[in-house]
């Protein structure tokens, strides 16, 4: 049985309190997040479907690629959300993290929410403790467009693939 450890959360920084401007050891400003992306990822149009992410560099088998970031809302507040953007944009960046709550990736500057489903992807979305974190499954090589398979989503089998991958299933 695993240990269970309290979370700890780091006290806020005193916004009155004289601040370095020197990097911290990690090279990013204190309180700045890490980015969460590994290898670079460039985003353009795609083959696919609309803008799609790209990978900058050759990405070795099994390596982590990057994460999304985005607002933690219910799944209640995702479908209202994801049904708006269907009607306005078409585009949704949603991916549930349990069966009560999602990520809202919709305004987030993060390459990897323009990744593409494909039925033969060259990447696996994971979600662990509310983290989505992209791997890729085999080498990636630089230039290629960077694949996931969606899984279930919200078309509930309405909509086209159009992925072009030999063993396409047709709907997504």
């Amino acid at each position: 049985m695993p240990t269970l450890r309290p979370l700890v959360r780091p006290p806020r920084p005193d916004p009155d309190a004289e601040t370095s401007a020197s990097p911290s050891v990690e090279g990013r400003p204190p309180g700045q997040p890490a980015d969460p992306q590994k290898y670079l990822v460039t985003v353009g149009p795609s083959a696919i479907d609309g803008l799609g992410a790209f990978a900058g560099a050759p990405i070795p088998a099994r390596a982590k690629i990057g994460e999304i970031r985005g607002e933690f809302v219910s799944m209640a507040d995702a479908r209202a959300r994801a049904k708006a953007a269907e009607r306005s944009t078409g585009r949704i960046f949603m991916i549930a993290v349990s069966d009560k709550r999602a990520v809202d990736a919709t305004h987030s500057t993060d390459p990897l929410r323009h990744a593409n489903h494909s039925c033969a992807p060259n990447m696996v979305l994971k979600v662990q403790q509310g983290r989505v974190a992209f791997y890729a499954i085999r080498d990636i090589a630089a230039g290629e467009e960077l694949t996931a398979r969606y899984g279930e989503t919200h078309h509930a089998g309405r909509l086209s693939c159009r992925c072009g991958a030999p063993q396409c299933r047709g709907r997504l």
